[in-house]
């Protein structure tokens, strides 16, 4: 296929691209990614009653689950990495979001933070956006964007004692 330029809304009857396109949040004209981010939210306010077990569990399927997915959704579009395909950026923002304290300091932190290394994709992430392809190369740097994000704020609140 790989001939869409964008995405029309009738794609949401799928599934598979309801879910790469976070719930028709990856439609938004404006900030799709960061809309998309915005959706793990209440995902984590949820899970974060759990156990961390069952966090872990629930993040390892939403990689493989979203390496299937985006990867799927991927091969309707002429580039890469669409960005109407948010599904990466809701488990990469899961990753940080299931390991703090949930306050609302610690998530807004935690929010620019991914939002910033999503965005400006200094290295390693640059590297691995450059070179994986598919659903993995969509997925990778969004889970090392959240592993940053994560090292960074525990880095910030154990260290320096400003946050948490």
């Amino acid at each position: 296929m790989n001939s869409l330029e964008k995405p029309h809304w009738r794609l949401l009857l799928d599934p598979g691209h309801f879910l790469s396109f976070g719930f028709g949040s990856g439609l938004s004209p404006f900030a799709p990614g960061t809309i998309g981010s915005m959706l793990a939210i209440p995902i984590a306010l949820f899970m974060n009653q759990t156990f961390i077990s069952y966090r872990l569990i629930l993040l390892g399927f939403l990689i493989v689950l979203g390496i299937y997915l985006c990867g799927r959704s991927a091969s309707l579009f002429k580039n890469h990495d669409h960005s109407s395909i948010v599904f990466d950026e809701i488990v990469g923002m899961l990753v940080p979001l299931f390991f703090i304290p949930f306050t609302i300091l610690n998530v807004l932190v935690c929010f620019c933070l991914f939002r910033f290394f999503d965005i400006l994709k200094p290295w390693p992430i640059s590297y691995f956006d450059r070179s994986f392809r598919g659903g993995f190369g969509i997925m990778i740097d969004d889970l090392i964007a959240g592993l940053f994000t994560l090292l960074l704020f525990f880095f910030c609140s154990r260290w320096l004692h400003v946050i948490a």
